[in-house]
């Protein structure tokens, strides 16, 4: 499957963002085809996570234009482009340590239905969510931790809940930021194994700098330097890359 012949869930053109005078994107074009993976990488200050926040509303582009599905969300409040089909995690967890996880994921259904967070919805309307909670908290793998506080949960399995939250909106277009920050090689493994899963039937977007994991994972690669596009490609076509090798791979990749 390549760019040429399948259809484009997310695209930008010419997207820079400028922030008084220091350009943290400059002039960058993507596409993600459907139904695929496709890795941002980069050196630290390479612009991936601006990129990332443009490409989700959380900040606005100085000039350059981004669809998703050949609709214009240029502009669009992350809200709006919520309502598009397009969800995302962040690198930091942000849980509610006395919820569990079916609780956690029962409010995010509750809120994609206009019920906001209302703690004090009644045990019959949060019913209504209860076998797209088990299909969604399986998902994830935490189905035996389900009924635990998130604060006891070890920092893998926030993440994973962290997912499931964001699978709560049913996304056809899924950015992930870091999704195995900081954790050791038996977490990243089998966060692996759940982006696999999560990733069928989507298309993902992430940004991580083990590069087992882009590996493992990665349709396509599009690796950022100084805010630009340095190379795109499969993974190992960037890898053999003598600028990318220069500019990224050669730092210590799996830390």
């Amino acid at each position: 499957m390549t760019e040429a012949t399948s259809s484009v869930a997310l695209s930008a053109r010419g997207l820079t963002k400028d922030f008084r005078g220091f350009k943290a994107v400059k002039n960058v074009d993507l596409d993600v085809v459907e139904g695929e993976v496709h890795a941002l990488v980069g050196p630290n200050g390479a612009g991936k996570t601006t990129l990332f926040n443009l490409l989700t509303g959380y900040l606005k582009p100085t000039s350059g234009t981004i669809e998703v599905h050949g609709k214009d969300i240029t502009g669009k409040e992350p809200e709006q482009i919520a309502h598009l089909g397009v969800a995302r995690s962040f690198q930091i967890t942000s849980l509610f340590d006395n919820l569990t996880p079916r609780e956690h994921v029962e409010l995010a259904l509750q809120g994609m239905e206009g019920g906001g967070m209302r703690f004090w919805s009644s045990d019959r309307t949060l019913r209504r969510y209860a076998d797209q909670v088990d299909r969604i908290v399986d998902q994830v793998g935490l189905t035996s931790l389900q009924t635990r506080p998130a604060g006891e949960l070890a920092y893998g399995q926030k993440r994973a809940l962290e997912m499931a939250i964001v699978l709560a909106m049913d996304p056809q277009v899924l950015l992930l930021d870091e999704p195995t920050a900081g954790m050791g090689r038996e977490d990243v493994d089998r966060t692996i194994e759940l982006v696999r899963r999560i990733a069928e039937g989507r298309s993902v977007v992430f940004v991580d700098h083990n590069m087992h994991v882009v590996g493992s994972l990665a349709h396509h690669v599009t690796v950022l330097m100084a805010g630009e596009v340095l190379a795109r490609g499969t993974y190992d076509e960037v890898r053999g890359d003598e600028r990318v090798i220069t500019a990224y791979l050669g730092e210590d990749t799996h830390a």
